[in-house]
C-alpha cells in the first residue's frame, strides 16, 4: 500500500469509497474484517446514507436467489431451460446469507432489522408457460441447492399457497407454480445503515453526508486525489484506492476518472414505478413473493411480480415494476445526466442500441403511455379481485442499464458489471439487479482485482475463510452446501 506524505496524511485514507449504499458499505465491512487498521472513508451526497438505490422504497427487496425470477432460466431454441445464471445468482445470495451469519454472532448486525422470511413463488398460466415451469423445475430440483422446491397445479393447494392470487379466479384455468419456503425480503437500506453503524463504532470509518465529488484525477503513480464540495466548500482527500458504488451515478463518476476502461461504457436510464397497498387486510393474507413471467418481445427487466414487503418495519405489499424514462441517473439526480454522459466513444454504441434493442424501446413507449385503468388491469392478472382504491402509485428507484463497447459493436447489458483500471487503483460496479442480493460476491471480486496480493496472503485467506467458510472452495460440492447452509439457517430461524 502507498505510504502516505506526512503533510497530508490526514486527508489520507486507505480506501475512499463514493456512495453511501449497500455496495460501498459491504466493502467497507469486508475491508475492515481484513485490514482493521485501514482508514476508510465513503462520501455520499445525500443527507443520509441509503436514500437511492438501496432504499427500500426504491427496490423490490427480494433476495435474489435464483428460486422464482424466471428471467435468469431463459428458455433455448432447442426447447431446453438454461439454468447456468440461476446456479450463479443462487451461489452469490447464500454467500450474503453466510456473511450476515458471521457478522451476527459476532454481534455486529441484527438480522430482525432487516430480514424477513417469506417463500417466493414462480406462477404461470396457459400450456406453453406452464410447459416452461414444468421444464425449469425438473432441471433445477434435480440440483442439491434446489431439492427443497415444490412444483403444482393443483387449484386447492395453490390456494393455500397464495390466498389472494387464487381468489376469483376461474376454477378451468391452467395454472402452474413453484414455491421455495427458504426465500426472503430484504430492507437494503437498513442493512446499509446496520454496516455503517457498526463501522463507526470501530473509529476506522468516516463518513461526509451531502458531500459531492466533483473530480478525481491520478495525484501520482501510486495516488488518487478526490476533489469534494459540501456546505463549507470545496477540500480534497488522497488515497491508493477508489471504489465508485454510487448507482446510476457511477458512470459519471467513472468517466471523470479518465482511466481508458471508462470509454468502453455508456449507459441508459431506465426508472421504475409501483402499485402499493398498505391495507392491513390485505397485506396479511399475502405472505410471499410471487413472480410472473414476461410477456413476449419484452425485456428482462419488466418481469411482473407481487410482493409482501417490509418497509421501515411496516409491512406492504408492492405489484410492478411498472417502467418510466427519465434522462436522471439517480432519483435525486440531474435531468442532464444523460446527455452529459455522452461523448465521442459511446455514442456510436448508444445509437447501435437503440436500433438494435427495439423490442426494449417498444416495451418503454407503451409504458409510458400506461393510465391508472391499464396498470390495474396488469394487476388483475395477479390479482383477480383487485380493487383500485386499494392502491397507490410509487416511484421507485432509478436504475442505469450498461450499454458496452465490443468488437460486435454496443450491446446492452442487464446486469451487474465490475470495472477496474490496469493497476487495480479504481473500481467501479455499473448496472442492476441483482446487484443488493449479490453484493458480498461482487465486492469479493473486486477485492480480487484490486488487491490481489493481499487476497492470497495468508492472513486475508484466514480471515476470509472465517468470515465465509465457503470461500475458495466449489459450492456445487452437495457436502459444502449442506454446511453452508445450517450456517444461514440459523440465521434465519432468528426471524
Amino acid at each position: 500500500m502507498y505510504v502516505p506524505d506526512i503533510n497530508r496524511s490526514e486527508l489520507r485514507y486507505e480506501a475512499v469509497l463514493i456512495g453511501g449504499g449497500i455496495m460501498s458499505s459491504t466493502l467497507a465491512v469486508l475491508l475492515h474484517e481484513l485490514e482493521p487498521e485501514a482508514r476508510l472513508l465513503i462520501v455520499e451526497r445525500l443527507d443520509a446514507p441509503a436514500l437511492e438505490s438501496s432504499a427500500a422504497v426504491n427496490n423490490a427487496g427480494t433476495g435474489h436467489a435464483a428460486n422464482c425470477e424466471l428471467n435468469y432460466t431463459p428458455l433455448q431454441g432447442d426447447g431446453t431451460v438454461n439454468i447456468l445464471k440461476a446456479l450463479e445468482i443462487n451461489k452469490a445470495f447464500e454467500q450474503s446469507l453466510e456473511f450476515w451469519a458471521s457478522l451476527t454472532e459476532k454481534g455486529k448486525i441484527n438480522p430482525q432489522k432487516f430480514l424477513n422470511v417469506l417463500p417466493q413463488i414462480s406462477i404461470v398460466w396457459g400450456e406453453p408457460d406452464v410447459s416452461y415451469l414444468r421444464k425449469r423445475y425438473q432441471e433445477l430440483n434435480a440440483l442439491p441447492a434446489f431439492a427443497d422446491m415444490e412444483w403444482s397445479t393443483d387449484f386447492g393447494e395453490l390456494a393455500e399457497w397464495m390466498p389472494l392470487v387464487m381468489e376469483g379466479r376461474a376454477f378451468g384455468q391452467q395454472i402452474a407454480a413453484t414455491r421455495t419456503l427458504r426465500g426472503t425480503d430484504i430492507d437494503f437500506g437498513s442493512l446499509t445503515k446496520a454496516y455503517l453503524q457498526s463501522l463507526e463504532k470501530t473509529g476506522a470509518l468516516e463518513l461526509k453526508l451531502s458531500t459531492e465529488v466533483i473530480d478525481l484525477q491520478r495525484d501520482d503513480k501510486r495516488s488518487w486525489k478526490i476533489e469534494l464540495k459540501d456546505e463549507y466548500g470545496i477540500s480534497e482527500v488522497y488515497s491508493p484506492f477508489v471504489f465508485l458504488g454510487a448507482g446510476g451515478g457511477s458512470l459519471t463518476l467513472l468517466q471523470k476518472s479518465e482511466i481508458p476502461e471508462a470509454s468502453q461504457y455508456a449507459g441508459f436510464p431506465v426508472s421504475g414505478q409501483w402499485l402499493v397497498c398498505s391495507d392491513s387486510e390485505l397485506t396479511e393474507k399475502h405472505n410471499a413473493k410471487v413472480y410472473g413471467k414476461a410477456k413476449v418481445g419484452a425485456p428482462p427487466m419488466s418481469v411482473p411480480h407481487l410482493d409482501s414487503r417490509w418497509i421501515d418495519g411496516e409491512r406492504s405489499l408492492l405489484f410492478g415494476p411498472f417502467a418510466g424514462f427519465t434522462t436522471k441517473f439517480l432519483k435525486e439526480g440531474s435531468g442532464m445526466d444523460l446527455f452529459r454522459s455522452i461523448n465521442k466513444a459511446n455514442f456510436a454504441p448508444m445509437m447501435q442500441v437503440g436500433m438494435n434493442n427495439f423490442d426494449l424501446v417498444k416495451y418503454l413507449f407503451a409504458q409510458l403511455r400506461l393510465d391508472d385503468d391499464e396498470r390495474m388491469k396488469s394487476l388483475k392478472e395477479f390479482l383477480p379481485r383487485a380493487n383500485q382504491k386499494d392502491w397507490t402509485l410509487s416511484v421507485a428507484g432509478q436504475r442505469v442499464q450498461i450499454i458496452k463497447r465490443t468488437n460486435q459493436g454496443g450491446v446492452l447489458q442487464m446486469g451487474t458489471e465490475v470495472v477496474t483500471s490496469a493497476d487495480g487503483s479504481l473500481a467501479a460496479l455499473l448496472g442492476a439487479s441483482p446487484g443488493a442480493s449479490t453484493a458480498v460476491t461482487i465486492m469479493l471480486e473486486v477485492l480480487q482485482r484490486c488487491w490481489a496480493d493481499k487476497m492470497s496472503s495468508d492472513g486475508w485467506i484466514k480471515r476470509l475463510r472465517a468470515l465465509l467458510p465457503s470461500f475458495g472452495k466449489d459450492f456445487n460440492d452437495e457436502v459444502l452446501l449442506i454446511e453452508t447452509r445450517k450456517r444461514s439457517n440459523s440465521l434465519l430461524n432468528l426471524m
